[in-house]
């Protein structure tokens, strides 16, 4: 009897070792940093190994995410949106459709999806929010952001993450009911946010804890929101425009400051919150006006590259100032591991370099020739290996 329970036990274990206990997040907590050590310190000349490559993806411009010993993420065939999930030896588990994709301008979705115990969900270019079970993509439920919430299909489609917390989802229709809370379970309206009735802005929001208190921020098309994450209550707006209004970075938080930036020119800026989180002052305002290209801060310096501002920056995160500026490699997507910023361009360069506020300190550089279309897509690093998507091609290098 002991030996039976045992097995049940062991298997028990096994099978939720594939289990995402907690919701998997954009960007691995949306500053970009990953907890993997012992990378190298340089690549070969050829560039960091490819151990593989799926090269049936299709269109579009989502990131993976790992979970356990597995892999997934989405992709446009025909006009219909598929979700892939694959082994981290690049095999395919499971290819299976969930609708229509954004087939308008650059084509395919855009968000990744979430993983939470045994559901996937997903928001599509059209503004679907979407419950999947995790083993076979069957469907659970389905919201329309447009025609169930009033929200509007913005000029290059809805680009969004959607955001968990306990038995909460976070996401962004735009318009009356500007910011939303959906009950994971079933789909239900939880809490609805007017904010400034203005439209989604492609930013995957920021869920974070103030002393104590637990904020949900946002940009929508004019302005970043600062939003009760339990009520929905909006405690505060800061107005922030470009030409495009097109805010697709997930702000930053860090020991009672919020970093905010948009590209075309606009910039960046630091926010201060008051003691409770119901208010925000402006700290300093910069140049750095990533697009898409997201931002790392580590040990008080925050990294990334601009837009019309073409460098990659580093900027002292209490003062605002630049501590360099430097174009060696093309604008783009940054993340971080074990001490070294990893470049991704638009232009399609991968390029390795050491943190440091002194200089960019680039170490190594190759180019990404798998794959197809824009070099958009951030990748993730996971158990050393790093993993990019470009466009048809999910690429999987060695880096430790």
């Amino acid at each position: 009897m002991k030996i039976r329970i045992l097995i049940i036990a062991l298997i028990t274990l096994y099978s939720c070792s594939n289990i995402a206990q907690e919701a998997t997040v954009w960007r691995n907590g949306t500053d970009g940093y990953y907890p993997d050590s012992e990378l190298l310190d340089k690549w070969p000349a050829s560039g960091p190994e490819i151990i593989w490559s799926f090269e049936q993806l299709g269109q579009g411009h989502s990131s993976p995410v790992a979970v356990g010993n597995f892999l997934y993420t989405t992709g446009m065939l025909d006009g219909e949106g598929y979700l892939f999930k694959l082994t981290l030896n690049g095999e395919l588990v499971y290819k299976k459709k969930y609708g229509p994709e954004y087939s308008e301008s650059f084509f395919g979705p855009r968000g990744t999806p979430v993983i939470m115990g045994d559901r996937i969900y997903l928001v599509s270019g059209y503004g679907h929010v979407l419950c999947m079970k995790e083993e076979n993509a069957e469907k659970i439920w389905e919201i329309d952001m447009v025609n169930d919430l009033g929200g509007d299909t913005i000029r290059w489609g809805y680009n969004e993450t959607p955001v968990i917390d306990g038995d909460l989802i976070y996401c962004t229709p735009g318009g009356k009911n500007s910011v939303v809370a959906l009950n994971r379970n079933t789909g239900k309206l939880v809490w609805s946010c007017p904010g400034k009735g203005e439209l989604s802005a492609y930013c995957t929001p920021l869920l974070f804890e103030h002393n104590g208190n637990k904020i949900l921020t946002t940009h929508t098309e004019s302005h970043l929101l600062g939003i009760n994450a339990r009520t929905g209550a909006l405690l505060w707006t800061h107005r922030h425009t470009n030409q495009w209004s097109v805010h697709a970075n997930t702000p930053i938080y860090h020991e009672g400051g919020l970093f905010f930036f948009s590209g075309y020119g606009k910039g960046s800026g630091k926010l201060v919150l008051s003691e409770d989180g119901s208010s925000v002052k402006l700290a300093w305002n910069n140049v750095m006006d990533s697009r898409m290209g997201g931002a790392v801060l580590v040990d008080g310096y925050l990294y990334g590259s601009g837009d019309n501002a073409r460098d990659w920056r580093c900027i002292d995160w209490e003062t605002g100032k630049d501590m360099y500026a430097n174009d060696t490699v093309g604008k783009g997507v940054t993340i971080a591991a074990d001490g070294k910023l990893y470049c991704y361009s638009d232009r399609g360069e991968l390029a390795l370099a050491t943190i440091t506020p002194e200089e960019f300190a680039l170490v190594s550089k190759t180019r990404v020739t798998k794959g197809s279309e824009q070099h958009w897509a951030h990748p993730i690093i996971y158990r050393g290996v790093l993993y990019l998507r470009h466009g048809k091609a999910l690429i999987a290098y060695k880096i430790k």
